[in-house]
């Protein structure tokens, strides 16, 4: 009786009198009468059953599989589904996500074609069987968890022969259940029989055909095959009264004050329970204030800010500020980046890094062009500085742009960051572990982030050609040869083997 299930429910084919048919038979040796079993092709064989079946169909689409072309929730949000599934970041709201991993019930062979178009890039499954057909039911449950289990990566459709007679016509089926597979909008593979390890084998080869795994999945990547779970963040408290005292005249801001003493009994007692600062009154002064500072003072304001940004409350609020204006005013201190102070560029790259502390932060960096290409900007220009803290921290900055692109990636979504950026990234990269001799916590941020921009790229992309161009793998390999350097463990993993055998 497993293959009574709620998932393989059908009013019309797979219902209440079949599930008494077969009980009965199995306690008693004798089944339901054949005109009870075939009310419902007896009401669907009538104009008005013809008429009403969609509008049903539609009423019970809660305890049925649902027809071609109805929006629905998926699987994961029918069943509740994960909190990050059901809140996107700090209670922002998402967009209802299309419907995937369900059999796609059709009537005609137009809803088919239709419904094999919509695979033109990707593969379909066609299973064909009919009303009268026993050992199709048996296989109801395997297909519903084979669509299940495909997502969005297949489109397995139903079609009851009873019914879809121009389906039997062009696809010439004499005999249910038949299978048949196309990939590519191409027909692949034909078969019948109702045997559940065959249709598994059959659609999960498909499947792997259509989407061949990345040639990177093969190789041995510990650092890389696996989602990265925390960023880099700078955490360090100077004494606070020093820098108030730096910030000049403006120290005395009544807005300031606030500040520092929330980063003082922030460090004292437990985070969530320290009052925040008036935060639109920051925003106001700082927008204000800073641009007329003096340069050689404006590193204290930035420090004290990035401290304040640790708390996702506060840097969670600037996430969501119209155009980002008060970041900007911080981050973009100076037109001229290898003009500006020291002090004030290693401290802009901490605050940077630290956006990532809110969950919000990370797409709003990659969905405001202003925001990516000052971020980015920092990063290109401080990869190669003489400064070798400047240096480590930029290579913090590039790690965390490319852990959040290479968890959505992970995650088999689009990448965030364009591959203009990517490659404008990777470029600097590439550069700066060429001419890094000293700092192995400098290169070891540069190959970490260089690792996760190349890891499962397109091996035909822009990302993969500019390595490849660069000699990267010699490059990398020198590193080795480098007293200083040669102990750090990357240069084996990213260097021989994802830029070795990676790129081969």
């Amino acid at each position: 009786m497993l293959i009574f299930l709620l998932q393989s429910y059908d009013l019309f084919l797979h219902n209440c009198n079949n599930f008494t048919h077969d009980l009965a038979m199995f306690l008693v040796g004798k089944g339901i009468p054949e005109h009870i079993r075939s009310l419902p092709q007896t009401f669907l064989s009538t104009p008005f059953g013809q008429m009403m079946k969609p509008h049903i169909e539609q009423a019970l689409r809660g305890v049925t599989q649902a027809d071609i072309g109805q929006d629905a929730q998926a699987p994961s949000a029918r069943t509740g589904g994960s909190a990050a599934q059901q809140a996107a970041g700090n209670g922002a709201a998402s967009a209802p996500a299309a419907r995937t991993g369900y059999v796609r019930n059709v009537s005609n062979l137009q809803q088919l074609e239709e419904q094999l178009a919509a695979a033109s890039n990707s593969c379909a499954v066609i299973f064909f069987t009919s009303s009268t057909c026993p050992p199709c039911k048996t296989v109801y449950p395997t297909y519903d968890e084979l669509a299940e289990e495909a997502g969005d990566k297949a489109v397995l459709i139903k079609v009851d022969l009873n019914y879809a007679y121009d389906v039997g016509a062009k696809y010439n089926v004499r005999v249910t259940p038949t299978f048949m597979t196309f990939l590519k909008g191409q027909k692949e593979n034909e078969w019948s029989g109702a045997n559940p390890a065959e249709l598994r084998g059959n659609v999960r080869m498909l499947i792997q055909m259509a989407f061949p795994p990345h040639p990177h999945t093969q190789l041995r990547l510990p650092s890389l095959q696996r989602k990265i779970t925390s960023y880099v963040t700078y955490t360090k408290i100077p004494p606070l009264d020093k820098l108030k005292h730096k910030i000049g005249e403006h120290g005395n801001d009544p807005t300031i004050q606030s500040v520092v003493e929330f980063a003082k009994s922030r460090g004292l007692s437990a985070p969530a329970e320290t009052p925040i600062p008036n935060l639109d009154a920051l925003a106001a002064f700082i927008q204000s204030a800073f641009p007329v500072m003096p340069i050689d003072i404006r590193f204290a304001l930035v420090d004290l800010v990035r401290l304040a940004f640790l708390d996702p409350r506060i840097s969670g609020f600037f996430a969501q500020e119209p155009e980002h204006k008060t970041l900007l005013t911080l981050l973009s201190a100076s037109d001229d980046l290898s003009s500006a102070p020291y002090n004030l560029r290693i401290v802009m790259l901490q605050l940077a890094c630290n956006l990532f502390s809110s969950t919000l932060y990370p797409d709003q960096i990659v969905s405001s062009q202003p925001l990516r290409e000052t971020c980015i900007r920092l990063i290109t220009g401080s990869l190669l500085d003489e400064h070798t803290n400047l240096r480590v921290v930029a290579a913090s900055l590039a790690f965390n742009l490319a852990a959040f692109n290479h968890n959505e990636r992970f995650d088999a979504r689009p990448d965030k960051l364009t591959e203009g950026d990517q490659v404008e990234l990777v470029a600097s990269l590439l550069e700066a572990i060429g001419k890094e001799e000293e700092s192995v916590e400098a290169l070891h941020g540069m190959l970490f982030a260089l690792g996760l921009f190349v890891y499962a790229a397109p091996m035909d992309g822009a990302v993969i050609d500019i390595c490849k161009a660069m000699g990267i793998a010699d490059t990398v390999k020198e590193k080795s040869k480098v007293e200083a350097l040669k102990n750090e463990p990357l240069l084996k993993e990213v260097g021989e083997v994802l830029l070795g055998k990676g790129l081969a």
